[in-house]
């Protein structure tokens, strides 16, 4: 399977997410820069790595979200190729449209750099097929924006596809306030698009993806990937 990173100005996690499907997991990966107009015909997911596109300047990822790359993401998309937006990338997909909502400041109006636990709601998906049943992973977040909002016929339009991916979670599964990092509706922490070929999540499984880390979590996620496609 062949990833493509996108760069943006800004990004600080596109290495990160690189070596994670590079290194970690033995896979063709390639770094995109924001201004590419073509996408390799080789390249069968892309990533929208965390960081801070353009500064964070207006809102997270609305200046992004008009990189010459993004009309290419979305067309991508659109024919139903797989995306995937780690919390910056998360913002950028919600401001471009290919995912419903929005990403608000945090509930608490402080910035989050912590390890989180997340229970995944739907384990069918391509982006999840490869986490054990009932496992909670550990996942660091790193975020001021992270608070998860739409409208409530949004939600349950969510909730009712399955299309709510991941939600926070204490260390046993309980989904509690406490565990709730951002103030994100219903605790959610990561959605797809409604064919499931799009994810968006605000915690980054490419900084757990490594066991010389004391975590490695996150792989599974981008193994899930990888092994839906063989």
């Amino acid at each position: 399977m062949k990833f493509g990173v996108v760069v943006f100005p800004g990004s600080n996690c596109d290495h990160d997410a690189y070596t994670a499907v590079s290194k970690n997991l033995g896979q063709d990966a390639e770094f995109m820069w924001h201004k590419d107009t073509v996408i390799p015909l080789d390249v069968d997911c892309v990533i929208l790595p965390g960081g801070f596109s353009y500064g964070d300047y207006l809102r997270c990822g609305a200046i992004a979200r008009f990189s010459p790359i993004m009309k290419e993401v979305i067309n991508f998309a659109n024919k139903g190729g797989l995306v995937m937006g780690i919390c910056n990338g998360f913002q950028i997909l919600t401001e471009s449209g290919l995912l419903p909502g929005a990403l608000l400041r945090n509930q608490t109006l402080t910035f989050k750099c912590k390890d989180v636990f997340l229970t995944t709601v739907n384990n069918k998906l391509r982006y999840t097929s490869s986490i054990p049943d009932n496992k909670i992973i550990r996942i660091p977040i790193a975020h001021g924006e992270g608070n998860y909002f739409a409208e409530p016929d949004v939600i349950k339009e969510l909730e009712d596809n399955g299309q709510i991916v991941f939600k926070y979670c204490d260390s046993l599964g309980n989904i509690t306030d406490d565990s709730n990092p951002n103030g994100s509706i219903n605790n959610i922490a990561g959605i797809v698009n409604k064919h499931g070929n799009v994810l968006g999540m605000m915690p980054h499984p490419e900084r757990y993806s490594d066991e010389i880390l004391g975590c490695n979590d996150g792989i599974d996620v981008f193994k899930s990937l990888v092994n839906s496609k063989k």
